[in-house]
């Protein structure tokens, strides 16, 4: 039998994020935490026609942060994870003028990539023809276009990975970097997701899969994780970016010490292109590899911030699992009723958020949480925040394609 590896805890020391909820880690904790209703998300004029003509977006003109000349570089969702990834270094306390670029690793995961810039070309080539087509197209709209726009930004010159496994994408970004920072590839690592999927195929597609909610009357109730009249997610963008360093190079500068990565695990469910495995097994053997990776129980686990998407399957399949792997004890929220579900970015602005909550040792409530689904079989945190004492934490995502991943994070 292989002997399992002792546990290793990447230090996060740096935070970022651009979330409907808000522009910074600092003014989106308030909204998820604070605030009882989203504010970001609003109708879309063009989607006025679909049955969800309505996502979450962030308040961001990245015009004065990029300037004009690199905007036009980048598809949106790179300028958020550029202005994530800004933060999120500052935050550290690193200066890029001084550090060792050679050995920073930038992973970022994305589920769409350039889609916004995509869908705009394509509306360009059917309009006026395959000259109007920008020769842009390709280097923006790739996924990994993330990844090499914070590098270039920043002085980053050691691996750049870019993920791509659906809604996963974010969580797996920061596996990815656990896994380089153990294996002494780099000293730091800026991980984690972005996603800006403003576009109307898009939307279209997901409309026709009936994955969304309908809830035109009223957007901002239409995200509900775990209600019983939940009837689907509701799109949004963002990016969530999270400074990880191996523990001695933390030392060695005298960093601030947010919390720990100290424990990731993934698997595939090998079912269905879309549906999750019914049983929940593939997200099971995710959490419990983790579990097995940061070499923790049950018992230690105080709080889940789910992957809860306000879907009627997939949230009483990962809550059933939940309650099957760590019980009924441990704390459970989604915060994507007040961020929207921002897809590849998900996993890095919630592992963000769960940071915070280790942190601050406070549960966010799960937004629009009126009438619990009695089937739901853990406790879910609803109506308002919750102080509790815990010193570690779970974040679980699954994606299209049956991509699972989990991190366990401790303080």
């Amino acid at each position: 039998m292989t002997a399992r590896r002792q546990p290793f805890s990447a230090a996060v020391t740096g935070l970022g994020m651009v979330t409907a909820a808000g522009v910074g880690a600092k003014a989106t904790w308030h909204t998820v935490t604070q605030e009882t209703s989203p504010g970001g998300v609003a109708h879309q004029e063009e989607l006025a026609d679909l049955p969800c003509d309505f996502m979450y977006t962030a308040d961001l003109d990245t015009t004065e942060l990029l300037g004009v000349a690199t905007q036009r570089l980048m598809d949106r969702f790179s300028q958020l994870a550029v202005v994530a990834a800004r933060e999120a270094i500052a935050d550290a306390g690193l200066d890029t003028d001084t550090w060792d670029g050679s050995r920073v690793a930038v992973v970022i995961g994305s589920a769409h990539g350039g889609v916004a810039f995509y869908d705009q070309q394509h509306v360009a080539m059917a309009a006026r023809g395959a000259r109007r087509v920008s020769p842009k197209l390709a280097p923006l709209s790739v996924v990994n276009s993330a990844a090499s726009s914070v590098c270039m930004d920043l002085g980053a010159r050691g691996p750049s990975l870019a993920v791509a496994t659906a809604c996963s994408s974010g969580t797996v970004a920061l596996g990815t970097a656990h896994q380089l920072l153990r294996a002494g590839v780099c000293d730091i690592a800026i991980a984690g997701g972005a996603e800006s999927p403003i576009s109307r195929l898009l939307i279209a597609s997901a409309c026709q899969m009936k994955a969304v909610s309908t809830r035109r009357e009223n957007p901002a109730a239409a995200c509900r994780p775990f209600d019983a009249g939940r009837d689907g997610f509701v799109v949004g963008e963002g990016a969530g970016l999270l400074v990880l360093e191996r523990p001695e190079h933390a030392a060695a500068r005298r960093a601030p010490v947010r919390a720990h990565v100290r424990g990731y695990g993934a698997s595939s469910d090998a079912y269905a292109a879309v549906a999750p495995d019914p049983d929940g097994n593939g997200i099971e053997r995710a959490l419990r590899s983790a579990m097995a990776d940061a070499g923790v129980q049950a018992g230690d686990i105080g709080h889940v911030n789910a992957h809860g998407t306000s879907t009627v399957v997939n949230d009483l399949i990962e809550a059933t699992m939940l309650h099957r792997v760590i019980g009924d004890h441990a704390l459970v929220t989604s915060t994507k009723a007040m961020t929207g579900h921002t897809l590849g970015a998900a996993g890095g602005i919630e592992a963000a958020l769960t940071v915070l909550a280790l942190e601050e040792q406070l549960v966010p409530p799960t937004a629009n949480l009126e009438v619990p689904d009695p089937q739901i079989p853990v406790e879910i945190v609803r109506q308002e925040a919750r102080p509790a004492a815990f010193d570690c934490a779970v974040k679980t995502s699954l994606g299209f394609g049956g991509h699972n991943a989990a991190l366990v994070l401790t303080r």
